[in-house]
C-alpha cells in the first residue's frame, strides 16, 4: 500500500511539473518520464483543440444543414492553410529542438524569428485571396447557390483572419521544440475557451449583439485565436522564456530563409497532399447530396476529437527526436518513437471500439436529421477502424519531421492518398456503385497502408543522418 501511494504521489508530482513546464531538455534520464513530461501538456493542448472542433460544429448544426455544408466546404480550403502552417511549424520544431539539443539557445531564437517572418508574408497572400474571392471559392468546391449566399461571409472572415491560425500553430511549435509544451497548451486553452464562450453569443445573438448565424462562428473563432496569439507573444518575450528573440532576428537572412523553405516544403507538401485528398473526398461526397456531406463532416469532426490528442503524443515524439539527434543520441530518439507509438495504439484502439459500438448515438448528439445520422454513423465506423492502425503511422510521420526529414513522409502521403485513396474512393463509390460506403472504405484502407509503409521506412534508419 505504501508503494502504491508513493507511485501515485510521484505521478501527480510529475503531472504538476509537466503542466507548469518545469523542464525543457529531454536528452537524458528516463525515456518514459520524458514522454510523460512532454506528452501531458501536448495531449491537454490537443484535447482543447478537439473540443473546440466538436463544440463549433454543434452550435453551427443548430442553424441549418446548409450551415454545416458551408463550414465543411470552407474548412476543406482552410485545411490548405493548416497544411502550410503545420509545414512551417515542422521547420520550427525541427530547427529549434535540434539547436536546444546542441545547447545553442541563441541560434534557436534566431531560427524561430525567421520562421515567423516567412509565415507572416504567406498569411498575407491568403487573406487577400479570401477577402476578394470567397463566393468563387465556395462555388468551385461545389456549394449550391443557397450555401454560397448564406455562407460567403463565414468563408471571407475565416480566410481573411488566417494569420491567427498560422501563428497559433507556429508559435506553439516553437515552444514545443524548446521543450516548453505547457505554454503551447495554455495558449490553445485560452483561445478555445474564449471561442467556445463566444460561439453561441455571435451565432444566436445576446442583448445588443445580433445573431450573425454561421458568420458568428467565424467571428468567435478569430477573436479567440487572436487572443491566444497575443498570449503566445507575451510568453515569448517574458523573462522565463528559453527562446529570447531580439529585434535584429526578424531581419530576413537569405541563407536561413532558404533553409526554412527547404524543410517546410516537405511538411507543407505532405499535408497539402493529405488536404487535397480530403477535398476530393468532400467533392465525391457532395455527389450523393447534402445529407452525406453533412454526415461525413460530423463524423470527421468527431474523429478529430480523438485524433488531436493523439497528435500530442506524436508531437512529443518529434521534439524528442530533434533534441536527441542534436545531442548525438539517435538510439534514444528511436526508442522514444516506439514508446510513443505503442501508447498511441492503446488509446486509439479503445476509442475506435467506442466508435464502432456507439456510432449512431454519437452522431445524433449533433443533429436530428435521420439521413445525416445514418451516413455519419457509417463514416464513423468505417474510418474509425482504420485509425487504430494509423496510431503508428501518425507518430512515425512526426518522428521523421522532428528529425528534419520531411521528404520521406511527403512521398508516403503522395503514394497512400493520391495514388491509392482517391482513385479507390472514386472506383468504389462511383464506378462500382458502393456509394458513400466506398468513400469511407477507401479512407480506412489508405491510413492502414500509410502505417505499414511508415514502419518499414522508419526501421531503415536513414532519418538518423538528416542534417538541418
Amino acid at each position: 500500500m505504501q508503494k502504491f501511494f508513493y507511485i501515485l504521489s510521484r505521478f501527480f508530482s510529475d503531472f504538476a511539473i509537466a503542466f507548469r513546464g518545469g523542464e525543457s531538455n529531454f536528452t537524458s534520464g528516463s525515456i518514459r518520464r520524458a514522454v510523460f513530461m512532454l506528452s501531458i501538456p501536448m495531449i491537454l493542448e490537443m484535447v482543447m483543440e478537439s473540443l473546440f472542433a466538436v463544440v463549433d460544429i454543434y452550435f453551427v448544426g443548430k442553424v441549418s444543414v446548409e450551415a454545416i455544408a458551408t463550414v465543411t466546404l470552407t474548412e476543406s480550403i482552410i485545411m490548405i492553410i493548416y497544411s502550410i502552417a503545420i509545414g512551417f511549424s515542422m521547420a520550427a520544431t525541427a530547427m529549434v529542438s535540434r539547436r536546444i539539443g546542441e545547447n545553442n539557445t541563441r541560434k534557436a531564437s534566431f531560427s524561430a524569428a525567421q520562421v515567423m517572418v516567412v509565415t507572416l508574408l504567406v498569411s498575407f497572400l491568403f487573406s487577400i485571396t479570401g477577402l476578394l474571392y470567397a463566393p468563387d471559392i465556395l462555388r468551385v468546391m461545389g456549394g449550391s447557390e443557397e450555401v454560397i449566399s448564406s455562407g460567403q461571409g463565414y468563408t471571407r472572415i475565416m480566410l481573411g483572419g488566417n494569420l491567427t491560425i498560422m501563428y497559433l500553430f507556429l508559435i506553439n511549435a516553437i515552444f514545443r521544440g524548446a521543450g516548453n509544451a505547457s505554454v503551447a497548451m495554455r495558449s490553445l486553452w485560452l483561445a478555445n475557451i474564449i471561442n467556445i464562450a463566444l460561439d453561441p453569443v455571435f451565432i444566436f445573438g445576446l442583448g445588443p449583439i445580433p445573431a450573425f448565424g454561421v458568420e458568428g462562428a467565424a467571428i468567435a473563432t478569430n477573436i479567440g485565436r487572436g487572443i491566444g496569439v497575443v498570449y503566445q507573444l507575451y510568453s515569448l518575450y517574458s523573462d522565463k522564456s528559453l527562446i529570447r528573440i531580439k529585434a535584429r532576428d526578424f531581419i530576413p537572412q537569405r541563407k536561413m530563409v532558404l533553409r526554412i523553405i527547404n524543410v517546410s516544403l516537405g511538411g507543407i507538401g505532405q499535408y497539402l497532399i493529405g488536404t487535397a485528398s480530403w477535398i476530393f473526398m468532400v467533392r465525391i461526397s457532395a455527389e450523393f447530396g447534402t445529407a452525406v456531406l453533412a454526415g461525413y463532416a460530423l463524423a470527421f469532426r468527431t474523429i478529430m476529437f480523438t485524433i488531436l490528442p493523439s497528435w500530442g503524443l506524436s508531437n512529443a515524439a518529434a521534439t524528442l527526436v530533434g533534441q536527441n539527434l542534436g545531442a548525438g543520441k539517435p538510439d534514444r530518439a528511436e526508442k522514444s518513437v516506439w514508446l510513443c507509438a505503442r501508447y498511441n495504439m492503446y488509446f486509439l484502439g479503445a476509442v475506435s471500439l467506442v466508435f464502432i459500438l456507439l456510432a449512431e448515438s454519437i452522431v445524433s448528439l449533433f443533429t436530428r436529421e435521420p439521413e445525416v445520422i445514418k451516413y455519419g454513423a457509417i463514416a464513423l465506423q468505417y474510418i474509425g477502424f482504420g485509425y487504430v492502425f494509423y496510431s503508428y503511422g501518425m507518430v512515425i510521420s512526426q518522428a521523421f519531421n522532428g528529425a528534419g526529414d520531411t521528404r520521406t513522409p511527403t512521398i508516403i502521403n503522395f503514394f497512400c492518398f493520391w495514388l491509392f485513396e482517391v482513385p479507390l474512393a472514386y472506383l468504389l463509390a462511383i464506378v462500382f456503385g458502393f456509394g458513400p460506403k466506398g468513400i469511407f472504405t477507401a479512407i480506412a484502407l489508405a491510413v492502414v497502408l500509410l502505417a505499414v509503409v511508415s514502419i518499414i521506412l522508419f526501421k531503415q534508419g536513414k532519418w538518423k543522418h538528416t542534417k538541418i
